[in-house]
């Protein structure tokens, strides 16, 4: 007999309390029956609030210098300098009309001219570092300058974004460096801002913004076209922010929360869902540096030998790379698991023998489990929608409605196309009418394009499990439907940990096809080849194997042909920026891949099989 499991480290979680109404349609109608806490009416209010109360409290840190070391604001020194920046972004003229664009990566000048913007009531538009630094053609960045037409540009160091400026037409707009100037520009250095002397205008300035000001434009990843800017109110971000805080309480007792985060605060997960919940609680955000990528993710274990977080989130990529880390030091181990509360993920479902790696860690290092939280929702809804709030061993669920949160579930294939309403959800895409009016259904409904079923159709409180996009699932030559995102997450575990990301392919052909990209550091050490490159590891003996394993041990366990995998097929070239087929947080977005490598599908399903075509028994 199995010995039963420690329990769940303790959290004070709010009540599973849901209405549903079924219609005669099939349409499911849920809401949660607890009410919304108030929130406050800006985003700057906390700010100011932790200044006065806990001036000498850190806010962020950063590792900066030759020497790399920690360098803390605290909520005195950020409030004070807020101020001045707010007082220098009014002497030039930025306001509602003349939005901030902020071009490069998380740190801390980006932070505090984040929040001098909404004081002054000018949106902050940050934009992936990616269309400056890594697009070919500018095309992205091109299209986002236009549509928002800022009145200043912010850079952390100029020479990198040399060319990138030079693509656009910065007439009558100021540019603002933190390290060195753009080579070929006029620009203002970041220190002749902060050593501006704030005046009453600052005070009088932010007596005007309030729930319904526009306090980000926060763009969409631009996978199915260029990227659309969202309007994201003070109400939605608070709302939204205390919902978080409303399903995800702390104890009294508690310290104020710790974080290490990498997230881009360019997109909607970083920058509202983790950086304004610190903020409301008066805790600190340690940023991260590293990246969930070879080489990369050393600095990432480096902090945490440093910082001990009280909550963790990450794609499952990092979360991979750190149980690895993670199992293979107990000193690190101890450490980590010292002050955790929560675990979390999101953008893909985490691979359930994975979860079971950071239980056994968890266990063995605090003696309970932590429960691994995840949510749903997108740029368009601030973002999070639905959560999980209580305790339960089952990844793949994006959980319940948050208080204040209206869903509405229509039948859809076997499953249900899930659509939002409430205070977090735009009212509109910025200067995009004509899109506007598709996103919202008859009733009012954001359509968000993903699907959804219950867990148990009988009792809606076990929750809801994500199903994948609507737009991506397909038909088999046979008719049978293939739920893309289902079987991408069980193919990726199955390959486990040769199989970093997948495409699913097999629209109109006799069965599925995967195209995969390989996890460099596991294929490595499968391989006993420590210092090879992707092109090598591909097609090694011992991961072709693996991976042929993997899949074959799920199909022979699969219950028809919409959950086998006859073939598949390694990719050596990443995710491309400019084909749209990758995120800044690693999400790959199935259709602009399969597109793009058209010539890989047809490779996968030759006859005879080619080269590099491994096929699945």
């Amino acid at each position: 007999m199995n010995a039963p499991l420690p329990p769940f480290r303790h959290i004070p979680w709010p009540a599973r309390d849901v209405a549903v109404e079924r219609r005669d349609d099939g349409t499911v109608l849920m809401r949660s029956r607890l009410p919304l806490d108030p929130y406050p009416d800006h985003i700057p209010s906390l700010l100011r609030r932790w200044g006065a109360e806990a001036p000498q409290r850190t806010w962020l840190a950063q590792r900066r210098g030759p020497e790399r070391a920690w360098r803390r604001l605290s909520y005195g020194e950020a409030t004070a300098t807020v101020d001045a920046l707010s007082q220098a972004l009014i002497d030039r003229g930025l306001g509602p009309g003349r939005p901030v664009m902020i071009l490069s990566g998380n740190s801390l000048e980006h932070a505090l001219l984040t929040m001098a913007a909404m004081q002054v009531g000018a949106p902050a538009a940050p934009v992936s570092p990616a269309y400056s630094l890594v697009s070919q053609d500018h095309a992205k960045l091109k299209h986002v300058f236009a549509l928002v037409e800022p009145g200043l540009v912010f850079v952390q160091d100029g020479p990198p974004f040399d060319r990138a400026l030079a693509s656009l037409d910065l007439h009558g707009v100021q540019v603002v460096h933190v390290e060195r100037p753009p080579t070929h520009l006029p620009s203002v250095s970041w220190a002749e801002l902060v050593a501006t002397r704030a005046t009453d205008a600052v005070a009088e300035r932010l007596s005007s913004v309030g729930p319904d000001t526009v306090g980000k434009l926060l763009f969409t990843s631009g996978s199915t076209g260029m990227p659309k800017a969202v309007p994201n109110t003070q109400r939605m971000m608070c709302s939204n922010m205390t919902m978080y805080l409303q399903c995800r309480p702390r104890d009294p007792s508690d310290p104020p929360p710790q974080l290490l985060d990498w997230l881009p605060w360019n997109h909607t997960m970083g920058g509202n869902a983790l950086f304004h919940p610190v903020l409301a609680d008066g805790g600190t955000l340690h940023i991260d540096d590293g990246r969930p990528l070879p080489g990369q993710f050393d600095e990432t274990i480096r902090n945490l030998r440093e910082v001990a977080p009280t909550y963790m989130s990450n794609v499952p990529a990092a979360w991979a790379m750190l149980a690895t880390a993670l199992e293979q030091d107990d000193a690190l181990a101890r450490h980590f698991f010292s002050r955790l509360r929560l675990m979390g993920y999101g953008g893909a479902t985490l691979p359930d023998d994975l979860y079971r790696r950071l239980q056994a860690l968890a266990i063995r290092h605090c003696g309970e489990r932590i429960v691994m939280v995840t949510g749903w929702g997108c740029t368009e809804t601030g973002p999070t929608a639905t959560s999980t709030y209580w305790n339960t061993e089952r990844v793949g669920l994006i959980g319940l409605p948050y208080p204040g949160i209206e869903l509405k579930l229509v039948p859809v294939g076997g499953k249900y196309e899930a659509r939002i309403k409430g205070p977090i959800v735009m009212s509109g895409y910025h200067r995009q009418p004509e899109l506007t009016a598709k996103a919202f259904d008859e009733d009012g409904f954001y359509r968000i394009g993903d699907a959804a079923t219950f867990v148990d159709p009988d009792d809606p409180a076990e929750g809801l499990v994500f199903a994948g996009r609507v737009v991506e699932d397909f038909k088999l030559t046979s008719g049978t439907f293939v739920h893309v995102g289902t079987l991408r997450v069980a193919s990726i575990a199955a390959a486990s940990p040769v199989v970093q990301d997948a495409l699913v392919a097999g629209q109109d052909r006799p069965y599925v096809g995967l195209l995969a990209w390989p996890n460099i550091a596991a294929c490595r050490v499968v391989a006993s080849l420590p210092d090879a490159d992707a092109a090598t590891l591909v097609k090694h003996p011992a991961v072709i194997a693996r991976l042929r394993e993997g899949l074959a041990a799920m199909n022979a366990q699969a219950g028809g042909s919409s959950g086998r995998v006859g073939r598949a097929l390694f990719l050596v070239e990443p995710p491309s920026v400019d084909g749209n087929e990758i995120t800044d947080k690693g999400y790959v977005n199935q259709r602009a891949g399969l597109e793009r490598r058209a010539a890989d599908v047809e490779r996968l399903y030759a006859e005879p099989p080619g080269d590099g075509v491994v096929v699945i028994g």
